[in-house]
């Protein structure tokens, strides 16, 4: 079953529990209700095929299909309207969204919820608990600004095959400074990713989506 936006800009939240290869997955599904610059209207199947969740992904690369550029986009400002939602709960502003073999279906979405509770970081480890690493394999990790070390290190080990990100975190560091609240790391999620013994795929940052999020920050980090 596809649900097709509404022509309104809210973002709202659905849960839908989704069985396969011997869970119950709770996965939070974000449906995006905002039409794509493109003029499309985003879609989210609530109903995932028995092959995706089985871990086989029948039909689907192992590390599942390359996203459109729109499509990057498109996930990328769900990721930031995620960071959005966080800030206005009174946490810092970065959001995180998975999304399935198919660059179709979005499965969880986290905000940042603290200093060791990243979005990122916080997603990868539900993602593991409740999918496979084979099927975890194929699925993409979009974020507003580019994953941490301790971020990238949990996404390594949650098997998440690709990571999208919109900024920069060195981008983000020049926002930051030294405020104690995110005392930013230097290191490239490239790097980290480069020393371990599994090809994840990083794409990063996207110049379309950028101003948007770096808008965000701005916001934030100049008030604080």
């Amino acid at each position: 079953m596809n649900v097709q936006a509404d022509n309104n800009d809210e973002i709202k939240p659905r849960r839908r529990f989704l069985k396969g290869a011997g869970v119950l997955a709770a996965a939070a599904v974000l449906v995006p209700q905002a039409r794509a610059e493109s003029g499309k209207v985003l879609k989210v199947n609530l109903n995932m095929p028995n092959a995706m969740l089985e871990g086989s992904a029948q039909g689907f690369p192992a590390q599942g299909l390359e996203p459109t550029h729109q499509q990057s986009v498109d996930f990328l400002r769900a990721a930031n309207n995620v960071g959005k939602r966080s800030m206005a709960l009174g946490h810092h502003p970065f959001g995180a969204v998975l999304v399935g073999p198919d660059q179709r279906t979005i499965l969880l979405t986290q905000g940042n919820q603290g200093s060791v509770l990243h979005a990122e970081a916080t997603l990868a480890r539900m993602a593991a608990g409740n999918y496979t690493p084979e099927f975890l394999w194929g699925c993409t990790l979009y974020t507003s600004v580019e994953p941490c070390c301790m971020c990238a290190g949990t996404i390594y080990w949650a098997n998440i095959g690709r990571v999208v990100y919109g900024m920069t975190e060195e981008q983000l560091l020049e926002l930051t400074g030294d405020n104690k609240e995110n005392p930013t790391m230097s290191i490239p999620s490239r790097y980290v990713f480069a020393h371990g013994q599994k090809a994840v795929k990083v794409l990063g940052p996207v110049p379309e989506i950028m101003t948007e999020i770096v808008d965000l920050q701005r916001q934030f980090w100049n008030r604080n």
